[in-house]
C-alpha cells in the first residue's frame, strides 16, 4: 500500500527556485541581445539568437554528467558542483570581448545550471509518485513561470541604470542566495541505501534501463517536440516584438503577459491532474496545441503579420496549452523511473533538449520578417506530439486486451 503523499510548501518553493536560476539566466538577457551583439561586433542580428539557444545545448549535455553522478553520490553535492561551473562560466561571459567565447560561456552556463534544473526533478521524483507527482511538478513549474514574467523587465531595468554585464552579476547574486537556502534547509532526498554504486558502466547501464520503458522514451520525444518549438519563440521573441512590430518599450510587458498564460495553465493543471490524470490532460493539451497553430497557418498563409492583438491572442492560447504539457510530460516520462531518478531525469532532459536546440536554430533562421515560420514549426511538432500520444494509447489498449 502506497504511503500518503503530503504537500510541502518550502520544498516546492525551493525546487522552483533552483529551476528559476535557469529561467533568469535566459529571460533576463532577452532585452540585452542587441546591446551584447553590438558590443561583440555581431554582423548578422539573427546570430544573437545563439545567446539563448546555446545555453540549452549545455543544459542538455550537462545532465548526462550530473544525473548519473547524483544516483551514486546523492543530489545535494552534485547541485553544488554544477553551481561552481555556473560561476566560472558567468565570469567568462562578463569578461570576454569575443562572440565565440561568449557562446562558449553560455554553453558552460547551461552545463552548470543543468545540475539544479534536472536534479530538482530527481528530488521531486525521490519524494513523490503518480498523479500527485504531476501535481507537485505543475506547482513547481507555476512558480518557475513567475520568473519569465519579471525577468525581461528586470533585464531592461539593469541595462537602463547599469550595463548588460550587470544582468550576469545579478544572476550570480540570486544563485548564491538560492544555494545558501538549499544548503541550509533542504535534506538529502536520496538515502545512501538507495544509491547506485559508482562504476564505469553506470551511464551505460542506466541508459539501457531507461530505454526499457517505452512510455518514458515516447514522452521524452514529445517533450523535445514541444520544447523545441517553444524555444523558437524564446530565441526570436525579442526580434519579433522589437523589430517586426517596433514595440521595444512594450516587449517586457508582452513577454510577461504571455508567461502569465503559461502560469495560469500550470496552476489549473495542479488543481485538476489528480482528478483527471496526467495522461488524459496532456493528450487534450497536445491536440489543442496542434489545432491552434494549424488555425494560424491556415488564416495567415501568404499574408502579412496580423495586428499585435491578434498575434498575442494566438500566442496566449498556444502557451495556455503548453502550460498543461510541460509538467505532465516530464511526470509521465519519469513515473516508471523512480529507481533511476537521477539518470532518468538526465536522459529525459538530454534527449528533449538536444532535439530542441537544432529545431529552434533551424526554424529561428526563417523568422526574419514574418511570424508564420514560427507557427508552421508549432504545427509540425504539435501534430507529431499528437501522433505519439495516439500510438501510446493504442499500445496501452492492446496490452489491456
Amino acid at each position: 500500500m502506497q504511503k500518503p503523499q503530503h504537500f510541502k510548501l518550502e520544498f516546492v518553493a525551493l525546487m522552483a527556485s533552483l529551476m528559476s536560476i535557469v529561467a533568469l539566466s535566459i529571460d533576463a538577457l532577452l532585452p540585452a541581445l542587441p546591446e551584447i551583439g553590438n558590443f561583440l561586433n555581431v554582423v548578422n542580428t539573427t546570430d544573437n539568437q545563439l545567446l539563448i539557444t546555446m545555453i540549452f545545448l549545455g543544459l542538455g549535455f550537462g545532465q548526462l554528467i550530473f544525473g548519473p553522478l547524483s544516483d551514486s553520490f546523492g543530489r545535494k553535492s552534485i547541485v553544488y558542483i554544477g553551481f561552481i561551473v555556473f560561476i566560472i562560466a558567468s565570469v567568462v561571459c562578463i569578461t570576454t570581448k569575443s562572440f565565440e567565447i561568449m557562446i562558449l560561456g553560455r554553453v558552460l552556463q547551461g552545463i552548470g545550471l543543468s545540475s539544479p534544473r534536472s536534479l530538482a526533478l530527481s528530488m521531486i521524483r525521490d519524494s513523490y509518485s503518480g498523479d500527485y507527482m504531476a501535481k507537485i511538478v505543475s506547482i513547481v513549474v507555476m512558480f518557475f513561470i513567475l520568473v519569465p514574467v519579471v525577468a525581461p523587465t528586470l533585464g531592461q531595468f539593469l541595462i537602463y541604470f547599469f550595463d548588460w554585464q550587470s544582468i550576469f552579476y545579478f544572476n550570480l547574486i540570486f544563485g548564491v542566495l538560492i544555494m545558501f537556502w538549499f544548503w541550509k534547509r533542504q535534506p538529502e532526498t536520496l538515502p545512501k541505501k538507495k544509491r547506485i554504486k559508482f562504476s564505469s558502466h553506470l551511464f551505460i547501464d542506466g541508459t539501457k534501463e531507461f530505454f526499457k520503458y517505452k512510455e518514458a522514451v515516447a514522452f521524452t520525444l514529445v517533450s523535445g517536440f514541444i520544447t523545441g518549438s517553444f524555444m523558437v519563440y524564446l530565441s526570436t521573441s525579442q526580434q519579433i516584438f522589437e523589430i517586426q512590430y517596433n514595440l521595444a518599450d512594450l516587449f517586457p510587458y508582452i513577454f510577461a503577459s504571455l508567461a502569465i498564460s503559461v502560469g495560469l495553465a500550470t496552476y489549473l493543471n495542479s488543481r485538476l491532474v489528480v482528478k483527471y490524470g496526467m495522461m488524459r490532460i496532456a493528450y487534450i493539451a497536445s491536440i489543442a496545441y496542434a489545432l491552434i497553430s494549424l488555425l494560424y497557418v491556415v488564416i495567415f498563409w501568404n499574408t502579412n503579420n496580423p495586428s499585435i492583438g491578434v498575434l498575442i491572442s494566438f500566442f496566449a492560447l498556444q502557451f495556455f496549452a503548453v502550460g498543461f504539457l510541460f509538467g505532465n510530460l516530464r511526470a509521465i516520462a519519469m513515473q516508471p523511473l523512480g529507481h533511476i531518478a537521477g539518470i532518468g531525469a538526465a536522459i529525459n532532459g538530454f534527449i528533449s533538449t538536444v532535439m530542441a536546440v537544432p529545431i529552434a536554430n533551424y526554424i529561428g533562421g526563417f523568422v526574419t520578417d514574418s511570424v508564420l515560420p514560427l507557427f508552421i514549426g508549432f504545427s509540425i511538432f504539435g501534430v507529431l506530439s499528437v501522433l505519439v500520444f495516439i500510438m501510446m494509447k493504442k499500445k496501452a489498449l492492446l496490452i489491456k486486451a
